[in-house]
């Protein structure tokens, strides 16, 4: 990882701190304007994960304001793939993006806004790496429209599985691990994150 990353990481690294010092959030207003991001734990192990796959396309279902998609971005690079990722708010991609190009990164990164769903059903190319962080809600419909998509070993990250937790991520770890070729496991990184791999039969 060379400075440029590190750099931009460490500006996104003070705003969580900041972020974590402040109450909860108590409107959709204040949540939506949090980078809500998956934190440096979880950003390094997708980082590792997605670094061991070559060429990989990557797609992450939630840009956010980008934090996420530093560390995929960065991988895609050293593995010689490329980044898709998907947001609903088109200032939060455009935040996302002017991020990326001060790291270095923007050459890897296809942003695309818009409705999850139909971005996903658009893509056209096998996918090798997931990262699932959205309004939980939308997990298990997400999952229903990558799947098929997914190239054999494919890796599948699924954030907040313990915190917050609910309906949305009991249904999707339910859901993951009864799909043909899934192997998944619940790990406590961050604020748990299920981990899945893809081995058709």
């Amino acid at each position: 990882m060379d400075d440029k990353v590190s750099v931009v990481l460490d500006h996104y690294h003070q705003r969580i701190a900041s972020e974590q010092a402040q109450p909860r959030p108590s409107s959709a207003d204040d949540r939506d304007a949090r980078l809500l991001a998956v934190g440096p734990e979880t950003g390094r192990l997708i980082n590792i994960l997605a670094r061991s796959k070559q060429a990989p396309t990557i797609l992450e279902i939630g840009t956010s304001y980008g934090y996420s998609g530093i560390w995929l971005a960065d991988a895609a690079r050293a593995s010689g793939g490329k980044l898709i990722t998907l947001e609903l708010q088109d200032y939060k991609a455009a935040y996302a993006r002017a991020r990326a190009e001060e790291a270095g990164l923007a050459d890897y990164i296809d942003f695309r806004v818009g409705n999850a769903l139909d971005l996903i059903a658009q893509i056209d190319e096998p996918i090798d790496f997931v990262l699932l962080d959205l309004w939980k809600d939308l997990y298990v419909p997400s999952l229903e429209a990558f799947y098929p998509k997914l190239n054999p070993g494919a890796l599948i990250v699924a954030d907040n599985m313990i915190r917050p937790g609910g309906d949305g991520v009991r249904a999707y770890g339910e859901a993951v691990r009864t799909k043909p070729g899934i192997t998944s496991v619940l790990l406590p990184v961050g604020t748990g994150i299920e981990v899945s791999r893809y081995d058709p039969a």
